[in-house]
């Protein structure tokens, strides 16, 4: 695995090293030991599936409250996603700026994102799934999230939005007084 550091702090894009003959490829996506040289010592609590039919499907900007706070780790294994982060960490020096990479089948990359961000992606193909680990079970009552069209970010999403949820359509809009979490 390849961890290449993203202009947001703590955030890596990880590129998979797959060996590859005639029966196919292979590659590890994840190593307890290689994690730990870029700080990550929590364990994977919880690991999900998604799968979003339609190409232009918009989901986010998810995020947990405290004491619920998640890594995340994002890979596309079909399809493919425009990923997004923003950092809503009041004390870090990359405080409510975001970062977007594209995520695919074909392209292996992956994400790991770092406790207090809100993430969220967009389809850029029909039947997109994605595998995602986490460091915090799935917690209702700390759920949040943030306006995917929300101007104090101005994120750019490469697609008209074809289907999003109500509740992330209803997430509210961050004021000038908003202090991060």
């Amino acid at each position: 695995m390849i961890f290449t550091a993203v202009p947001l702090a703590g955030a890596y894009t990880i590129d998979l090293e797959p060996y590859s003959d005639e029966r196919g490829w292979f590659a590890r996506f994840y190593s307890k030991d290689e994690f730990e040289k870029i700080g990550h010592s929590k364990e994977w609590v919880q690991l999900n599936h998604s799968v979003s039919y339609r190409k232009g499907t918009l989901r986010g900007m998810h995020f947990q409250h405290s004491p619920y706070k998640e890594i995340k780790m994002v890979r596309c294994i079909a399809g493919a996603i425009y990923d997004v982060i923003v950092d809503l960490r009041r004390d870090s020096p990359t405080f409510l700026q975001w970062f977007g990479i594209e995520l695919s089948a074909e392209n292996k990359k992956m994400l790991y994102i770092p406790e207090g961000f809100a993430h969220g992606f967009q389809t850029l193909a029909d039947n997109t799934a994605l595998i995602y680990h986490h460091t915090e079970f799935y917690t209702p009552k700390a759920e949040a999230g943030l306006r995917y069209d929300d101007p104090a970010f101005s994120i750019r999403w490469p697609l008209p939005v074809t289907v999003i949820s109500e509740r992330d359509a209803a997430h509210p809009f961050t004021d000038k007084n908003f202090k991060g979490i």
